[in-house]
């Protein structure tokens, strides 16, 4: 998920320069329709945070389970 969120924040930033260029070159601008694609950044930016807060869950789940039969493994050898 993290992955797919840098590729869609890529594309949005790619088409945030492409967008941006004319009007500093002095050229006709893009169609409105062009500045709409440049969501992507953000979306993509959404798209990696929420990956990266399930990596995290993920650990954590892990590391709770492995506590727990740490725990149960030390109590049946005592």
């Amino acid at each position: 998920m993290v992955r797919i969120g840098a590729i869609v924040f890529i594309v949005g930033a790619i088409a945030t320069l492409v967008t941006v260029a004319p009007l500093f070159l002095g050229t006709e601008p893009f169609p409105s329709v062009a500045y709409a694609v440049c969501m992507l950044m953000g979306v993509g930016f959404l798209i990696a945070g929420a990956g990266v807060l399930r990596s995290i869950a993920a650990q954590r789940r892990q590391a709770k389970s492995a506590g727990r039969q740490d725990r149960s493994a030390a109590s049946t050898v005592a």
